[in-house]
């Protein structure tokens, strides 16, 4: 039989399960940049193979949290929040560093939720893992998938670029058709909404039933303390 006259199907069905394997390659040393506020900057040399050493720099992150939220009529609720690096106001699904030692990610969730928009989830699935880029910084989001959301009874006040935070509902359709036509290009935002379309298109309820649970492992970070 030529390749040509190969099932792809019956190819695929001896294939592993695809999954991101960790195996970080040793170090012959590590330096610390640049200290910054948010993350560091560090240069590590890395001993990739026989007689193959390298340098690479990249961003040492905390790490991150994110929440779509979606009420009972359909609809996300979304942020719009001044970014600086970039020059705009995106529209984005709460967000937050995982800064706070010893906080589950799913409980940061949670609080940056109520934080930013006042809301607290009633029920929490874990919807997308995300590395957002993984040849510049070793940062990682998990973005969590928030239904039964009802107001906090909590005041929270917004501070610095905070206070000009601006929250909407939005139809999870408008939503998603705004990422299409590229007027929404928040990276978790734009993961998080089409994950939800996705799961919609399978024709099981909202799909939140086929999402791990909010504390699920976390990923992992080969190198972390």
């Amino acid at each position: 039989m030529s390749i040509e006259d190969t099932d792809p199907a019956e190819g695929a069905a001896q294939e592993p399960p695809l999954r991101d394997e960790p195996g970080q390659r040793p170090l012959a040393g590590r330096r610390t940049l640049h200290e910054g506020m948010v993350f560091d900057l560090v240069r590590d040399t890395v001993d990739f193979a026989d007689g193959v050493r390298f340098d690479r720099e990249y961003i040492w992150h905390t790490g991150a949290v994110a929440v779509l939220a979606i009420d009972d009529a359909d609809r996300v609720l979304l942020i719009r929040q001044y970014r600086h690096p970039v020059g705009h106001s995106l529209w984005e699904i709460p967000a937050g560093l995982l800064d706070l030692g010893g906080e589950p990610p799913h409980v940061a969730a949670a609080r940056e939720l109520a934080e930013e928009t006042g809301y607290v989830p009633g029920d929490m699935r874990t919807l997308v893992d995300l590395r957002p880029s993984p040849g510049g910084s070793d940062e990682v989001v998990r973005v969590y998938l928030a239904t039964g959301v009802r107001e906090s009874e909590e005041e929270f006040e917004r501070t610095d670029e905070e206070a000009e935070l601006l929250s909407r509902w939005v139809p999870l359709a408008e939503a998603v058709t705004a990422v299409l036509e590229g007027r929404i290009t928040n990276a978790t935002t734009v993961s998080a909404l089409l994950a939800v379309q996705v799961l919609r298109g399978r024709g099981a309820g909202d799909g939140a039933s086929e999402l791990r649970a909010a504390d699920a492992p976390f990923m992992e970070r080969p190198g972390r303390p």
